[in-house]
């Protein structure tokens, strides 16, 4: 991911000159969610989850295919850009408003560390209730996107995103994620992040490397 989603407000294009060039990004301003936006992730994130985890009659989920084709109808109709669209631009919201995101909420957001608290749900399952594997860099990747953000560096991309799984992520769990910046060289940052649980057992640790975008880079 790219370090433009910050729960600050805006990017601070003052730290780099470049940063229009930087494949053209755009400025990714925080919005305060309206209610009825609001509902709509909440009550998707509940569909998702009931979407891999139930089993009615075959009439059961052809009406349930009638309804939601009924709303991509509704909401086709309103395409906005991605600097536009409020998902992913909401710090209120878990995930910021984004269902690519786990439901987790930044709780501190600072030039060295970031940390957020969250739980994983039925939707996140990989198997025998446990979190799927890969939603962890998931999380991590979003989380060094945010550490690099927090630090005042120019816009990156990820390089490099390495997971150690030490115990087996449950669901429906609070847990807690801090990152920070390790060492920075030049246009590469190293970071390093753990997952615990509320007694500080670790679950599951990454170390990643972002690096600064060159002018046109996209």
């Amino acid at each position: 991911m790219t370090e433009g989603q910050s729960p600050a407000g805006p990017d601070d294009t003052t730290a780099d000159p470049d940063y229009s060039s930087h494949g053209g990004f755009p400025d990714f301003a925080v919005v305060d969610p309206s209610r009825g936006f609001a509902r709509f992730v909440t009550t998707m994130r509940r569909l998702q989850d009931l979407a891999v985890s139930t089993d009615p009659d075959d009439a059961t989920w052809e009406d349930a295919a009638d309804r939601v084709e009924a709303l991509v109808d509704l909401l086709e109709k309103f395409p906005a850009p991605q600097a536009v669209a409020p998902a992913g631009r909401a710090p209120s919201l878990p995930g910021m408003g984004s269902l690519l995101l786990p439901p987790w909420r930044v709780t501190r957001f600072e030039p060295d560390g970031v940390s957020m608290t969250g739980s994983f749900s039925r939707f996140h399952v990989g198997g025998n209730f446990a979190v799927h594997g890969g939603v962890l860099p998931l999380l991590f990747d979003w989380m060094f996107g945010m550490v690099v953000h927090a630090a005042n560096r120019p816009i990156s991309r990820t390089a490099f995103l390495h997971v150690d799984y030490r115990k087996v992520t449950p669901i429906d769990t609070p847990l807690l994620a801090h990152a920070r910046i390790e060492r920075a060289e030049g246009r590469k940052a190293f970071i390093g992040a753990e997952l615990t649980d509320t007694d500080g057992t670790v679950l599951a640790e990454a170390q990643g490397l972002m690096v600064r975008l060159l002018p046109g880079q996209p």
